[in-house]
């Protein structure tokens, strides 16, 4: 795939509309997206069975229900090629260091860090029942 002309037209974009995710059992992957604030609030719909998890902040996550093993590995982050693809997803996180400590006492490790990112940038990554990735990023 080859992009043509610099300086064809940008196309507008306003904000980002939602993340996918793929889990295997949704009353797992909700119970965990819970903790992170996320409500339930439809589904599931659709012929690819997709359940949508909004949050007070507005992010909306949409839980994709058709991982058939959950057992399989993430093939992004657990082998030892690299394929091209989205690794994870980071989340806005006043106190990083305080959302450690819930995910803790509720049975949940982290994946990595505390790591720095610059000046007044860190994050802490922690996976999903479906081992998809997620950073909570704290800025400032």
């Amino acid at each position: 795939m080859t992009i043509e002309g610099a300086k064809a037209t940008v196309i507008p974009i306003s904000g980002l509309a939602h993340i996918g995710v793929r889990v295997h059992d949704l009353e797992r992957a909700v119970s965990f997206y819970n903790l992170l604030g996320f409500s339930k609030t439809a589904g599931p719909l659709g012929p690819e069975p997709v359940a949508i998890l909004h949050h007070p902040s507005g992010v909306e996550i949409n839980l994709i229900l058709n991982a058939p093993d959950a057992n399989e590995p993430n093939v992004l982050m657990d082998v030892p090629e690299r394929h091209p693809g989205i690794t994870h997803f980071a989340l806005l996180c006043p106190d990083i260091m305080a959302a450690k400590e819930r995910l803790e006492a509720a049975g949940i490790s982290l994946s990595g860090g505390p790591i720095q990112f610059g000046p007044g940038a860190q994050g802490i990554f922690v996976r999903d029942p479906d081992r998809n990735v997620i950073e909570l990023h704290q800025r400032g």
